[in-house]
């Protein structure tokens, strides 16, 4: 039998007077729990509330794609409560040790409504305490579940660079291997500073030729060529210095002079050399290129997260949206064609850099997704007084009407479980609404635009 004591120590009961107590007691069903027993299983109807007097209870659920699981103490009351839309319990509940609890009746929420208000002000306190710490849990893990797309992106594109910059690396030993070994070849001839001058004006001009290189036939020809001459002259074992040299576009015509001041032996090193080193030119080229990738997004990366900057700032709109496509070029580059429309002159926001972002990631990305990776987005930003406005658009499937009338709200989703929270949009619209601006879709087969706009002061 629970005694009135018993329910007055429980934290939404305290202090109620004792007649609604005795009532309450008496409309409620007293559950004494074993060990491991159950007392409510997920998406079974949702028809009662429980208050938990002794013991520990369990809750096991699956949120998002992803199972949770959390405990309650003595005092705790769980399961439905009074105007939640709530139709199946959302989490299996079982006793971890023995327990004792109270289960009220859903039925009986209309009369527990007029002879309890006080409590009833309570439990709704308690359910909205309830939407916000599930709102929260959501929402962060969506952003984790971002993070984690971006992250893997990010790192398939860092990798990329540094592969090739190591690779290069690798090679230039090797390559410096050689140019060493023939230099040592041409100190041990006795050279005049003609033929000196000679070997070297020819490694510089072909180490600085920068001209464009031919396509595979054109290559192909030129390799040939210069291999029939390097053999005219005794030369036959230089195939792979031939082909070095086709690819940086060098004309047999400009290695007669060697043949034709040196002995066939010293112009067969100073070949080996002069191609070592425009092998060492490109090599050095191939790593500032990657090299310079990789700052790019590190720089990328800064900028998009606004690191080492104010939080609150006059944040350059299409800088932020081309940050963002550089940070998502991973997902962009297996098919997606980007076409871009900005206005000449500056469009400053005083905003959160870093949120503003956010929204145009989630845009961008839905897009990607809505075109299953190949078609065309559209990245606009315009100024509409009082408004900057921006319009990320693609040319997917479009929008159904019944889809589009939910798509903002919080937990809607069209992706299969464990693909999406449905928060994606609804952060989008907080954000945007946090900045005092707005956001509207527009959607067709073929042509899906959001808008979305942010006042100028």
């Amino acid at each position: 039998m629970v005694e009135n004591s018993e329910l007055l120590r429980v934290p939404v009961f305290a202090d109620l007077p004792e007649d609604q107590i005795a009532w309450f007691i008496s409309q409620a069903e007293e559950m004494n729990l074993k060990a491991g027993q159950s007392y409510s299983r997920q998406g079974d109807p949702a028809d009662a509330m429980f208050v938990l007097l002794e013991g520990q209870l369990e809750g096991r659920g699956v949120l998002g794609g992803e199972t949770f699981i959390f405990t309650l103490d003595p005092g705790d009351v769980t399961g439905l409560l009074p105007f939640s839309r709530m139709k199946q319990f959302t989490v299996s509940g079982r006793a971890i040790t023995d327990s004792r609890a109270l289960r009220f009746p859903a039925t009986l929420f209309p009369e527990l409504v007029q002879r309890m208000p006080e409590l009833t002000k309570r439990l709704v306190g308690l359910m909205s305490d309830r939407i916000r710490e599930t709102t929260r849990m959501e929402q962060q893990r969506d952003r984790l579940a971002g993070l984690g797309k971006l992250s893997a992106g990010l790192a398939h594109e860092l990798n990329n660079p540094a592969s090739a910059a190591k690779r290069a690396t690798s090679q230039l030993r090797e390559v410096l291997k050689r140019i060493r070994d023939a230099s040592h070849e041409l100190g041990r001839r006795e050279l005049t500073s003609a033929q000196k001058a000679e070997i070297e004006k020819l490694e510089a001009s072909f180490v600085q030729q920068n001209d464009p290189p031919g396509d595979a036939l054109t290559i192909s020809d030129l390799e040939e060529r210069i291999d029939s001459l390097l053999r005219s002259h005794g030369q036959n074992d230089l195939w792979q210095l031939s082909a070095d040299l086709a690819k940086k576009n060098v004309k047999p015509e400009a290695l007669d002079s060697l043949f034709s001041i040196l002995e066939a032996d010293t112009a067969r090193a100073a070949l080996v050399r002069i191609a070592a080193s425009v092998e060492v030119a490109g090599l050095l080229n191939e790593i500032e290129s990657s090299t310079s990738r990789i700052s790019d997004l590190v720089l990328a990366i800064k900028e998009y997260t606004y690191m080492d900057q104010a939080p609150v700032q006059n944040a350059d709109i299409v800088k932020g949206l081309e940050t963002t496509l550089t940070i998502l070029n991973h997902k962009l580059k297996r098919g997606i064609v980007v076409r871009r429309d900005y206005p000449k002159a500056q469009l400053l926001i005083n905003s959160f850099g870093s949120e503003l972002n956010q929204v145009w990631t989630n845009l961008i990305d839905n897009a990607i997704d809505a075109m299953s990776a190949t078609g065309e987005l559209r990245v606009r930003a315009y100024r509409e007084d009082p408004c900057v406005v921006v319009e990320i658009g693609d040319n997917g499937p479009g929008i159904s009407p019944q889809v589009e009338a939910h798509i903002f709200e919080p937990f809607f989703t069209t992706k299969g479980v464990g693909e999406g929270t449905g928060l994606g949009l609804d952060t989008v619209q907080r954000i945007v609404k946090k900045h005092r601006g707005n956001i509207t879709v527009d959607s067709k087969p073929g042509d899906t635009r959001f808008r979305v706009y942010l006042p100028l002061a």
